[in-house]
């Protein structure tokens, strides 16, 4: 019976000692195929920085950029604002200019001529100065 007794207890340690090497077997294989992981996990981890680093460059790129564009709306911006003073001050200038030549015209003229001229007359002499001009430009040229 001890006999018996002592067998049945190996038998029992050689199968478990059994699933112990099939566990440990299984085992080796996930941490192979973690290891693999692991690896890919580096190796993306590692693109993921060097885009990071990419994003990050090109991001410093645009605000320069930015900066620049900025600057020079501004130069501009302020330029216009001057030349847009300028043109304001010469219309002011020219209309009183204006003001002025229409007073004078209107001094000059007597009350009751102060209807507009005939425009066939105009036309007419504007016609003459044409002519007596190219009869001048062709007597120099001859």
């Amino acid at each position: 019976m001890t006999h018996t007794f002592g067998f049945m207890i190996e038998s029992m340690v050689s199968i478990l000692l059994l699933f112990t090497i099939l566990y440990c077997v299984r085992l080796s294989k996930q941490l192979r195929l973690l290891r693999a992981d692991e690896q890919s996990l580096r190796a993306t981890i590692a693109e993921l920085v060097t885009a990071t680093e990419i994003a990050e460059r090109a991001i410093a790129g645009l605000k320069s950029t930015m900066r620049d564009g900025e600057q020079t709306l501004s130069t501009r911006l302020t330029d216009a604002e001057r030349v847009s003073r300028e043109i304001e001050t010469h219309l002011l200038a020219g209309r009183d200019l204006l003001a002025r030549l229409a007073r004078i015209t209107g001094a000059a003229k007597p009350a009751e001529l102060t209807e507009a001229p005939d425009a066939r007359e105009v036309a007419a002499a504007a016609q003459a100065f044409a002519d007596r001009a190219r009869a001048r430009i062709n007597g120099l040229a001859a």
